[in-house]
């Protein structure tokens, strides 16, 4: 069991498959986040939870569209 620490190498598995095959209006997109800053804003994220006691994991799922969207751009 890897106790989810492999969960944001998943989701930038997914995230970059899905991203650099978007295209839009003739411009394709780039995703350019690592595993290893989404693991970083995920423990973050987890120690806030822990203190205020859960009521952060209400915004963990907004913090993290939000790094997805800070990962990605368009293509030169």
């Amino acid at each position: 069991a890897t106790l989810g620490i492999c969960y944001p190498w998943a989701l930038t598995m997914i995230y970059g498959w899905k991203i650099n095959h978007t295209v839009i209006e003739g411009h394709r997109l780039q995703f350019t986040g690592s595993a290893i800053g989404l693991f970083g804003q995920w423990l973050k994220w987890l120690l806030l939870s822990i203190l205020t006691l859960g009521i952060y994991s209400f915004w963990v799922r907004i913090k993290l569209m939000d790094w997805k969207a800070s990962q990605t751009s368009f293509r030169n």
